[in-house]
C-alpha cells in the first residue's frame, strides 16, 4: 500500500467533502456545521497549498491553507486544516500531508504556518507537536456557538528559520 499525495482538484470535492463532514461530526474538529460549498471552498485556499492524499485509489485525507489576511503586510502567513478520515486516523496520512504542506508553504515563501486547534482533539495536537508547532497562546471568545462562546486554544505555528520582518 503506497500513499500518493497530489494537489486537491475540483472533481475531488466529493470525496473532501466527505472527509470534512467526518471531522465536524466529531465535535472538535471545526466551528462548521457543514461542510462549505466547493467553489466558496476552493475559492479562498491558497493556490499550491491544497492537496490530497490517496490510498490504493481512495481519497483517505486532504490538506489546505487560506490567508489569514488580504494585508500585504501578512502575505506570509496562512492557516491552515488537516482532516483524515476516520478509517486511515492514526496511520501517518495526516504527519504526511502536514509535512508536505509544510514543505511546499516555505518554497512560496511562507513564513508563518499556523492553526486554530480545539483542546478536545488531541490527536491534532499531536500530530502539530510532532511536526515541530508549538502552543503561542490561547484564543479565547473566538467564535460564538449555539451554546455560548467558545474558548479555543493550541493556537500553534511554524517560522521560517531566521526569517523575520
Amino acid at each position: 500500500m503506497s500513499l500518493e499525495l497530489r494537489e486537491l482538484r475540483p472533481d475531488d470535492w466529493l470525496a473532501v467533502e466527505r472527509i470534512y463532514a467526518e471531522g465536524i461530526a466529531t465535535g472538535h474538529a471545526t466551528f462548521e456545521a457543514a461542510p462549505p460549498e466547493r467553489d466558496a471552498f476552493i475559492s479562498t485556499r491558497v493556490s499550491g497549498l491544497s492537496w490530497v492524499a490517496e490510498l490504493e485509489g481512495r481519497i483517505v485525507g486532504w490538506a489546505a491553507a487560506s490567508r489569514v489576511s488580504a494585508r500585504e503586510v501578512y502575505r506570509g502567513v496562512v492557516e491552515h486544516s488537516v482532516y483524515v478520515s476516520s478509517d486511515a486516523r492514526g496511520s501517518g496520512v495526516g504527519r504526511a500531508l502536514l509535512e508536505h504542506l509544510l514543505r511546499c508553504a516555505d518554497d512560496l515563501g511562507i513564513w508563518t504556518v499556523q492553526a486554530s486547534v480545539f483542546p478536545e482533539n488531541a490527536g491534532s495536537l499531536t500530530l502539530h507537536e510532532r511536526c515541530g508547532f508549538r502552543a503561542i497562546g490561547r484564543r479565547e471568545r473566538i467564535a460564538r456557538m449555539s451554546y455560548g462562546d467558545v474558548p479555543l486554544c493550541g493556537g500553534v505555528s511554524r517560522h521560517r528559520a531566521g526569517q523575520w520582518l
